[in-house]
């Protein structure tokens, strides 16, 4: 497969995509692309949207079973862990709280180089907020994942 950085997008659906606009601007500093709003008649939700991560462009719609698009139920939490690269991983861990985000990993230093949070959107997606810290060789991740499963 043939591309360059962002040439490849995801599509989050949810209940309520105005909302997940809303959230995603202030936790992660999301730029909005463009919406296309369903006329008020057939309920005025995102039938699509689009915004960027970084480099990324991730797609939203809101639930239309009839077209297959199915969000979480309230509660569910999905499979799928979605990973950012931020320049603060405490920062950004701060900003997607104070959004409404909940921690599921409190901000550490990993074993293989990355400062990491773990937090839970509103709408059932998980987000892995990742500042790199320091490079190292695929020799010694290797080395360090060998020492962290021997305990």
């Amino acid at each position: 497969m043939e591309g360059k950085p962002g040439d490849f997008a995801i599509s989050l659906t949810v209940k309520d995509g105005k909302a997940a606009l809303d959230f995603y601007t202030r936790a992660f500093g999301a730029a909005e692309l463009y919406r296309l709003a369903l006329p008020e008649a057939m309920g005025g939700g995102i039938a699509h949207a689009e915004f960027q991560l970084g480099n990324q462009v991730i797609y939203l719609s809101e639930a239309y079973p009839d077209w297959g698009a199915k969000a979480m139920a309230g509660g569910e939490v999905a499979s799928c862990l979605l990973g950012t690269n931020v320049a603060d991983c405490d920062a950004a861990h701060a900003r997607a709280v104070e959004a409404g985000a909940t921690t599921l990993s409190e901000p550490a230093d990993q074993a293989w180089g990355w400062r990491t949070a773990i937090v839970l959107d509103p709408f059932g997606y998980r987000w892995n907020l990742r500042q790199q810290i320091e490079e190292i060789s695929p020799e010694e991740l290797e080395r360090r994942f060998q020492a962290m499963m021997e305990g």
